[in-house]
This record gives C-alpha cells, structure tokens and sequence, in this order.
C-alpha cells in the first residue's frame, strides 16, 4: 500500500491537472461517495434463496455458473460476508432482496403469504448498519413459474397468485420504508416469454398489463414509499425468442402509470448504448432505476468492470446532474470466483463510474460546441482520458475509510481462509 505521504502528493498533482480543465475534483470526490449503491444480496449465495420447499424447482431463467468453495448457505452467512463487503467499500451502500430470501424458521411460506416478518433479521441486520433496503418479487423458481408464465400466463389461478405475491413484496417495500427511514425501491421482473416464436404475442401483453394494473391499484401502499420499477429484457434462458415485458413495453407502462423504469446494462442488443437512452428517457420520466451488469454474448450478469457501456453511463448522468432522479443498484451473480471479491470488484468499478462521469470537464466541452469549435471538443475529450483519475480514486477510497488500489484482497483472503473454507 502506497504511504498517506505518497497518496497525499499524488493527489495534489491530479488536483491541479483537473483544476486547469475546470473540474473541482473535491466536489467530485464528496458527490460520489455520497450517491447510494444497492447491493444485490444474490452474489452471496448463487441466486439459491432460502426458501423452506421440499424438492428441486427450475430457477426460470436464472443461473449462476461455477463451484467456487464457499458459498453462503443461509441468511447468517450472507449477512456476515455482506458485513465484509460493506467495510471494504468506499461511499453509501443499500442492500437489495428478493423475496425469496424470506427466513421462516423453517416453516412452509408460499409466496403469495409472506408477511414483514419474515425478514425481521434482514431489516434489523440493516437497520444496525444503518442501511436502507430495497426489494424485488420473486417471480421465478417455484412450481407457478415452471411454464415460463407468470403474471401474463393464460391461467387466471396462476395469475391471481402472482399479483398477491407482488401485492405482499410491496407492503414489505413499505414496511423497510419506514423502519429505515429511507424509501425502498422495489423492482418487478418476470421471466415471461417462449423459446420459439409464438403464435401470440398480443394476449400476454394484455395479460400483463391487466396483472400490473391489479397491483398497482392497492391504496394502502404509498408509493413515495414504496417506489415501483419495472425492468425489460431482450431475450432470456428459456425465452429466446419472445420476451413478454419487453423495452417498449416497460417504459409505456412506466409512463402511463407513473412508475420508474429499470435499464440493465445486459438487457439490449450488445450494439445499443444504454447510456444514450438515458437523456431520451428522462426528458419524459421523472427517474430511473439503473442496474449495473456486464454482458458477454449470450449472458448479462457477468461481475461490473469498468468497462465504455459503465462510463459512458454514468458520464451521461454526470452532464444531465441527474444524480438525484436515479437510482443505482448491481445486478450480476458469478459462481466460478469468490464471490466477496465479485461484490467488491461490481461495486468498485460502478462507484469508479460515478466518479469518472464527475470528472468530466463537462462545461469546457458544452462551450466548445456551442462555439463550433468540433474540433477543440474533440482533443479535449481526448485529454480528459489521460487525466490521472486515479490518483483522485485512491484519495476517494481513503476518505472513505476502506483499502486502497487492490489491497482489499487482503481481507478477501483472511475470509476465505478463515470462515469460507470451514463451509465446504
């Protein structure tokens, strides 16, 4: 690890270079720890949850590949390697549910009765790290799903069960909500699509819809508590083809109804920006809910790097300050490595983003333009990719109180020896 002497110098230098382009980077440094991360408790155990269900269920599209030794096996376990990744991270964090990560003490609790309850442990485990929660329906990996249907399945039964499911998730959105003192995000997803191509795509649509109008008319949930998004998808295992809850379809109906839409950086063809559709988007929504993933061919939740599509995202959001209209949460689950450090390099690399997007010399690139001086724009954009934004990072991290550079690992490593290899 570099000395605070060598860090200290080292960060004057970067100061004055960023200076001469007109950027403050104490604001920037201050601005990006404070926006909130929301991790994803699903790294921590494989996207397995904690159901109490006898027999194995289809994950519906949903599947984190590689044996890597310890993984988390119950809500104690996640809650002490999340304890780990927390001291190890730089900036304000959330922590984001499912709903099938539900502790009953063992007891039966189908999905469509979960109460807030069963996730005491979780909301006092946050409320201790002073924390705030998100959540997420669970609409996969349960026997109501196993035809690829949910929320748009013919079945009016099948149905009904899946609108009291998201009915329960958000009266538990809004429970966290006020226990913790901070709004709780909660996004809706649904596996709902064909392999093979349809003879129908109209009816689900409408089905669709009709369920989301039936969850969204409960009054008891206040929705300045409980904030709904709704996140499409190109294709998925199993859905290939056909994707119900479509892009077009998300954002309409977020539209309309006034909800928030959710962009996953691994849900669109691998030649769209998702970063351009963030200044056409929010000319008309209010906010958006972001999930930082990584796409590699077929597969969308690979571990965060900070790769063009994670810069260019949070660049976009850096020149619109629209900080305060976004929310920001990971999204990916890889078992082949240990899974701390996954969290840990996600979360880091989007915190990196964020920070880099501040960086910009946005207003020395807008003046340039407006004066029709393409070219002045250009070499200046050029030279803010040379700039030593890594010297700022470095003071980030040790303002927030957590390693610098990679020595993180260090700590990763001690777990490992010390508890993740007593679980087998």
């Amino acid at each position: 690890m570099p000395t605070r002497k060598n860090l200290r110098a080292a960060y004057r230098l970067a100061r004055a270079s960023y200076r001469d382009v007109g950027v403050d980077t104490e604001t920037a440094i201050e601005k990006a720890l404070s926006v909130p991360l929301s991790l994803h408790c699903w790294q921590a155990d494989d996207v397995r949850g904690l159901e109490s269900r006898t027999g194995a269920v289809d994950s519906g599209g949903i599947m984190a590949t590689g044996g890597y030794p310890g993984r988390a096996r119950n809500g104690d376990e996640m809650r002490a390697d999340l304890d780990l990744v927390l001291s190890l991270l730089p900036g304000r964090q959330r922590l984001n549910l499912h709903a099938f990560y539900a502790e009953t003490g063992g007891a039966a609790v189908d999905r469509d009765a979960i109460e807030p309850e069963h996730f005491a442990r979780w909301l006092s485990w946050a409320k201790s790290r002073r924390i705030g929660l998100d959540f997420n329906p669970t609409y996969f990996a349960h026997p109501l799903a196993a035809s690829g249907f949910t929320l748009s399945h013919a079945d009016p039964a099948v149905r009904r069960f899946w609108i009291a499911h998201a009915r329960a998730c958000r009266r538990i959105a809004q429970h966290f909500a006020r226990a913790t003192g901070t709004p709780s995000v909660i996004n809706h997803w649904v596996p709902d699509g064909s392999k093979d191509s349809p003879a129908d795509r109209w009816a689900p649509r409408r089905r669709l819809a009709e369920s989301y109008d039936a969850i969204f008319r409960d009054r008891a949930v206040d929705r300045e508590l409980c904030v709904d998004a709704v996140e499409g998808k190109l294709f998925g295992l199993g859905s290939e083809d056909y994707v119900v809850g479509s892009q077009e379809f998300y954002s309409s109906y977020a539209l309309k109804h006034g909800l928030v839409p959710c962009l996953d950086l691994g849900h669109y063809h691998p030649t769209e920006s998702v970063a351009d559709k963030i200044s056409a988007l929010m000319q008309f929504h209010k906010r958006v809910l972001l999930h930082t993933s990584r796409p590699v061919r077929w597969d969308s939740d690979h571990v965060v790097i900070l790769d063009d599509a994670v810069r260019s995202l949070f660049l976009e959001i850096a020149r619109g300050d629209a900080w305060d209209r976004v929310f920001v949460a990971l999204d990916f689950f890889d078992a082949s490595i240990n899974r701390i450090a996954a969290y840990v390099i996600g979360a880091r690399a989007t915190r990196e983003g964020i920070l880099l997007g501040l960086l910009d010399p946005s207003a020395r690139l807008r003046a340039a333009e407006l004066a029709g001086h393409g070219h002045e724009k250009l070499a200046l954009m050029e030279h803010a990719k040379a700039l030593p934004w890594g010297a700022v990072w470095d003071e980030l991290c040790d303002r927030g109180g957590v390693p610098v550079g990679a020595d993180w690992l260090r700590a990763v490593a001690r777990h490992e020896r010390d508890v993740l290899s007593a679980r087998g």
